[in-house]
C-alpha cells in the first residue's frame, strides 16, 4: 500500500487553512510541517500537530516534504515556487500564479527545465459542476459558441476595506476576484483574441477598481462580456450561485454565466440547457430545456487528489504555471485596455 504524500504547507493564511482542512479527510496525503513568519503560525502549527518554521527555506533543507503548498502573499508566489522547484518538490501555488508575466515565463522555463510541476490553484476548474458544463460545449451541445455573458456583481461590506492594502492599486477585483472568472471562461470558451474594457473607481474612490464593463473576442469567433463591480447590492456572482464556499447565502435560483451557441444555450451553475426540438426552428417555437445532472464533490478536494497524482508523476497539471499564465496575461491585457481606451491583446505566455 502506497504510504501518504508528505505534504508542507507555506502560508498558514485563510486559504492555507483551507487547504489543510481538506487535506484532513484525504488518507492518500498527510501534512508534515508548516512554513510561515506570522504570529499566530507557530500555535497553529501546534495545533495541527506537525513541525513549525518561520522561515520556509529551512523547512525545505529540514522536514524534507514530497510535496508542498504555496499560500502566501500574492507578491512571494513566484520566488517561493522557484526555491521549491530548486529543492525538487512538486508545488501547488496559489493563485495568481504571479504578479508579473516575465516572472511567470521565468517560473515556466524553470517547471520544464528541471520537470518538477506546478499545479496552480485555479480551483474552480475542478468543480464536477465545470467538468460537466466543459463536457456539454466540446460535444457540440451548443453547437458554434456565439455569445457569453458572465456577472460577478456583489456587495463587499466597508469593513473589508478595513485592511489598507486592499484599498490600493493593483489589489482590486480584477485581481483578486474577476481573475477566477477570466480562468473559466478561458477553460470553457477557448482563449481570448483581444479585450475592450472600462473600469470605475467612482463608488469608493479608491486607487483600484469597483467597477468594470470588459467586452472580449475569442479565438474560435464568439464575443462575450463581462460585467463586474464589488459595490453592487446583487445576486450574480459565482460566490452566491454556485454554493461552492458555505460562507456566501446561496442564490441558487440565479445564473453567473450564459453561454450561446447557434444548438443551444447553457446557463451556469444551474446547468440548464435550451434548444429547439427540431433542427431549422427559431424564434416562434418553443424552446425545450434540460436540466443537466452531475456528481457534486468540492472543488478544493478535488483539486488536492489531482496535486497527489501530479506530485506523484501519474497525472499532468489541469492547470500549469503556463496556462495560468495566459489568465494573468488576460488580465493585464484588459488593465491595460481601460487605461488606454483601446483594443488590447494578451501577451504570449
Amino acid at each position: 500500500m502506497t504510504s501518504p504524500l508528505r505534504i508542507a504547507l507555506i502560508g498558514a493564511g485563510v486559504m492555507g487553512r483551507q487547504h489543510h482542512q481538506h487535506l484532513q479527510t484525504l488518507a492518500e496525503a498527510q501534512l508534515c510541517a508548516i512554513a510561515d513568519p506570522g504570529p499566530q503560525a507557530e500555535a497553529f502549527a501546534a495545533e495541527c500537530g506537525v513541525a513549525y518554521f518561520a522561515d520556509y527555506r529551512q523547512m525545505l533543507d529540514e522536514a524534507r516534504p514530497e510535496a508542498v503548498i504555496v499560500a502566501n502573499p500574492n507578491a512571494l508566489h513566484v520566488s517561493t515556487a522557484l526555491d521549491c522547484i530548486a529543492a525538487g518538490v512538486p508545488v501547488l501555488l496559489e493563485k495568481p500564479v504571479g504578479v508579473y508575466l516575465d516572472e511567470v515565463r521565468e517560473l515556466v522555463l524553470a517547471s520544464e527545465r528541471t520537470g518538477v510541476p506546478v499545479l496552480v490553484g485555479h480551483h474552480r476548474r475542478h468543480n464536477p459542476l465545470i467538468a460537466r458544463a466543459r463536457e456539454l460545449i466540446e460535444q457540440g451541445t451548443l453547437g458554434r459558441l456565439t455569445t457569453v455573458t458572465a456577472l460577478w456583481q456583489v456587495q463587499k461590506p466597508d469593513s473589508y476595506y478595513d485592511i489598507p492594502w486592499r484599498r490600493v492599486a493593483g489589489a482590486g477585483m480584477l485581481l483578486t476576484n474577476l481573475i477566477h472568472d477570466l480562468d473559466l471562461l478561458r477553460h470553457l470558451c477557448g482563449e481570448v483574441r483581444q479585450v475592450q474594457a472600462i473600469t470605475s473607481n467612482g463608488v469608493r474612490g479608491f486607487a483600484n477598481e469597483d467597477s468594470a464593463a470588459v467586452l472580449l473576442q475569442f479565438e474560435g469567433g464568439a464575443l462575450g462580456s463581462l460585467t463586474g463591480s464589488d459595490a453592487a447590492a446583487a445576486p450574480w456572482s459565482w460566490e452566491l450561485t454556485s454554493g461552492e464556499n458555505p460562507v456566501y447565502p446561496r442564490q441558487a435560483d440565479q445564473p453567473c454565466y450564459l453561454l450561446a451557441g447557434t444548438h443551444g444555450a447553457l446557463s451556469i451553475p444551474q446547468l440548464k440547457c435550451w434548444h429547439y426540438s427540431e433542427a431549422g426552428a427559431g424564434w416562434h417555437q418553443p424552446l425545450q430545456q434540460v436540466h443537466e445532472r452531475f456528481d457534486a464533490d468540492e472543488a478544493l478536494r478535488r483539486q488536492l487528489l489531482h496535486f497527489i497524482e501530479v506530485a506523484r508523476g501519474q497525472a499532468q497539471p489541469l492547470v500549469s504555471a503556463a496556462d495560468a499564465g495566459r489568465t494573468l496575461a488576460l488580465v493585464e491585457a484588459i488593465r491595460q485596455a481601460a487605461e488606454s481606451g483601446h483594443a488590447s491583446t494578451p501577451e504570449t505566455i
